[in-house]
């Protein structure tokens, strides 16, 4: 049943970012800003003035030299107050397309759920390597059958309630995130629902995790790691 207090939740954007000038003005001009209450780009340790032109678009931007998508994010986070709103995650390279932020936060700002995830079904040709897709397909069945809710991707573009990702005690700092937020949701019950969203073939600049054996090698090894923490139970967490 619809909350009819949370229908005008305000929703905050954290995008974190490394190395993206190429990217991140775009990215920030698509945006549908009267929808945002803050727009939040984390300057994960660049060195190609990624903060400077984001601040010159509009955006509020924090630095953490602490490298790690998790670690952008918990940064952005302490600057968010434990309070009703929604916190929106998305890419800084264009991949997901800013179109699709009502389908994402609508269901959490309205009450209906406590997790919305964009599920990449309109994928540009070339956009996601088969590993990738073959990777986060076998991932989300493993969740499904642990859990019995039907899960179809890990993907990032995603809005929470603030108050239930508090409840979750986030901790990973690196390439885990997306996934210990999934694993810690359907732990924990929360309400979940998946949209379909595009996705988009990066806007410019170069990968951080696909384009990259570190990055593939370190993803794969936090996503097995959440997947066996799923599987042993709530006393297993594999962050540090």
């Amino acid at each position: 049943m619809r909350d009819e207090r949370a229908a005008d939740l305000p929703v905050d954007l954290i995008i974190p970012a490394r190395d993206e000038a190429e990217t991140i003005g775009a990215v920030l001009d698509e945006l549908p800003r009267q929808r945002l209450r803050r727009v939040i780009v984390v300057d994960n340790g660049s060195s190609d003035g990624t903060g400077e032109i984001a601040r010159a678009y509009g955006a509020e931007v924090l630095r953490c030299d602490a490298p790690g998508y998790g670690n952008a994010s918990l940064a952005a986070l302490a600057t968010i107050p434990i309070a009703p709103s929604v916190v929106l995650w998305m890419v800084a390279d264009g991949s997901d397309d800013p179109a699709d932020l009502a389908l994402v936060t609508g269901p959490v700002a309205r009450g209906e759920v406590d997790l919305c995830i964009g599920t990449r079904t309109r994928i540009e040709p070339g956009a996601m390597t088969a590993t990738q897709q073959y990777g986060s397909a076998f991932a989300a069945w493993a969740l499904s059958a642990r859990f019995g809710l039907r899960t179809t991707d890990l993907g990032p573009f995603r809005a929470v309630r603030r108050e239930a990702l508090e409840a979750l005690s986030m901790r990973d700092q690196t390439w885990g995130w997306t996934i210990e937020m999934q694993v810690k949701a359907l732990r924990e019950g929360l309400a979940i629902r998946e949209v379909p969203v595009a996705w988009r073939s990066r806007r410019g600049g170069q990968p951080k995790v696909s384009g990259t054996l570190r990055g593939t090698i370190g993803a794969s090894r936090k996503i097995l790691a959440w997947m066996a923490g799923a599987a042993l139970g709530p006393r297993f967490d594999p962050t540090p």
